[in-house]
């Protein structure tokens, strides 16, 4: 039951627009978090939760404008500060917003004690389905993206069928934690449990579908079962890629990890740990695979490029990177071609060692490859009414409508949509990543509840586990860059690098050093980053405004 708690010593509010402060809550151990906002001309101050609420990350160390944009510190979440609501992924449950009072010299919040503590309250899903309602969005696919759509439709009072299909055998996943923590346990890394989707009246189908009939508006099942729609959202994601090389088919120990089941095989391989662990492939997968099986294992990284991430974030910067992985018994082998796999000398179905192009044996219980995914299109390939790009994506508008097809929209890895962030121009951008697929799925719910609103471009945030924690905001795949301004040690895990195109800031990436990437995308997103050359003279990002 709601009652009132009193704000330990806080007397007086004399917040600003776009300043915020902790409070602790009399009587609860926990917090709440005062913003200063500015409304119609006029100053107010709000309580609300104080952790965000996808990991628990404190908001007083985030970024406020003065009109009330609230985002993570960490992972790049935002939030209303005026009623709480998610504005961007990858927090799915909102805010709680306290009403606030002030008594004899001493104010006051009214609320549960549960709600204070879990600084979370689940959407608002008071919109029934309407019993005449003719309208049904098919989603087919069931990540991030998908869950992105249900969440975004029903807050927004979409009052049509809703059906999801999807192939994984499971409810969407907190994904990135397979790569990072090798997690077999889908209740441990589900967002929602069958109960919650059944709140939100959705119909969810374990099932592949392997056809579309764009005309008849309905999508086919591998049981022949046929679900018609009137809004169609693929969001399929991908599959990733192996090498075609000798051994690398047939023998067994050989794995790719883009789900659970492949993480469950992978966990059962290493089994009492002390393996050698061989990895093919330098980027983010790869690395985050090497970090979560170190340790306790012999792990080695086989890449292409002169260092891991380069393509991503530079040689410098890549080679902070290896040189703090190789200080924690990562070895690493790089500008490197694979050559063949051989089996084991003691048990010929399986893997025993992977050589390279210029004769290096490396002995391996298990290999791991991490060289990249595709679109999974498949099921669309023969469709004579759609068109997919050379590497199988779907090309979309700026509200992931997909070209050339009507009432169809495509999101994540199977979207190339046109870029609007800086540098961007409207280049078309393939994305993979589980943030931008979610945040596309809210774009495209927000279009179908309302095609009259203008699309609202998110500014990329990813996040990845490498030794210390990196973020990165923005892309450098549909702008280019041809600098980086380094701040920090990268060795050391505690850095900031800016990545410039000519003068203009395109993307950000650092460890040790929150919350300076999510100001930086804060700035990115309103036009107001600093130029190559001021921060070559030393200018502090958190100087400059982000009133929007």
């Amino acid at each position: 039951m709601a009652q009132e708690y009193k704000l330990k010593g806080v007397t007086s509010l004399s917040l600003k627009p776009g300043q915020k402060q902790e409070a602790e809550v009399e009587g609860v151990d926990a917090k709440v978090l005062l913003v200063g906002l500015q409304t119609a001309g006029k100053v107010e101050v709000q309580a609300v939760g104080a952790r965000c609420t996808h990991y628990g990350a404190p908001l007083v160390k985030g970024v406020l404008t003065t009109t009330g944009h609230l985002t993570c510190p960490w992972h790049g979440a935002c939030f209303s500060a005026k009623t709480g609501d998610v504005e961007d992924s990858p927090a799915l449950d909102a805010l709680p917003v306290f009403p606030l009072t002030e008594r004899d010299g001493a104010f006051y919040i009214t609320a549960e004690a549960a709600t204070i503590k879990s600084s979370s309250r689940k959407p608002n899903f008071q919109c029934s389905v309407s019993s005449d309602s003719k309208d049904r969005v098919v989603v087919v696919g069931g990540g991030s993206g998908a869950l992105g759509v249900v969440e975004g439709l029903r807050e927004k009072g979409y009052r049509g069928h809703l059906t999801v299909i999807s192939k994984e055998g499971y409810l969407p996943i907190d994904r990135p934690k397979l790569s990072k923590a090798l997690i077999t346990d889908a209740a441990r890394l589900a967002w929602r449990d069958k109960s919650w989707f059944d709140s939100g009246s959705v119909e969810w189908v374990d099932g592949e579908v392997n056809g579309v009939d764009f005309s008849d508006r309905h999508v086919t099942t591998a049981t022949g079962s046929k679900i018609p729609y009137t809004k169609l959202v693929l969001a399929t994601g991908a599959t990733p890629r192996t090498l075609p090389l000798q051994g690398f088919k047939e023998l067994g120990n050989i794995f790719t990890l883009r789900t659970i089941h492949d993480t469950k095989k992978i966990v059962a391989a290493i089994g009492d740990k002390g393996k050698k662990i061989v990895i093919i492939g330098s980027s983010f997968i790869g690395m985050e695979i090497a970090i979560a099986t170190g340790g306790d294992n012999s792990v080695t990284v086989v890449g292409m490029e002169k260092v891991p991430l380069e393509r991503v974030l530079g040689e410098q910067v890549g080679a902070g990177i290896q040189k703090a992985l190789e200080g924690k018994g990562i070895k690493f082998y790089m500008s490197a071609g694979v050559d063949k796999a051989e089996p084991s000398s003691s048990d010929a179905s399986k893997v025993g060692a992977v050589f390279l192009k210029d004769g290096t044996k490396l002995d391996a219980d298990l290999v791991i490859l991490g060289v990249g995914v595709s679109p999974e299109t498949t099921f669309l390939k023969d469709n004579k009414a759609v068109q997919l790009r050379q590497d199988g994506s779907l090309e979309t508008d700026s509200h992931f409508a997909v070209a050339g097809l009507s009432d169809v929209y495509a999101i994540g890895d199977i979207a190339s949509y046109p870029y609007q962030g800086p540098g961007g121009n409207g280049a078309l951008v393939r994305i993979e990543h589980w943030n931008v697929a979610q945040n596309a799925g809210r774009a495209v719910a927000s279009h179908i509840v309302d095609p009259s609103l203008t699309s609202q471009q998110f500014i990329p945030v990813f996040w990845s586990a490498l030794g210390a924690q990196l973020r990165y905001s923005g892309n450098t795949a549909a702008s280019g860059w041809d600098d980086v301004v380094l701040d920090g040690d990268v060795a050391a895990s505690k850095f900031v690098a800016y990545y410039t195109k000519g003068e203009t800031v395109v993307a950000v990436a650092s460890q040790g050093r929150d919350p300076t990437v999510m100001q930086v995308s804060a700035l990115l997103k309103l036009g107001k980053a600093p130029t190559k050359s001021q921060l070559q003279s030393g200018v502090d990002v958190f100087s400059i405004d982000v009133s929007a």
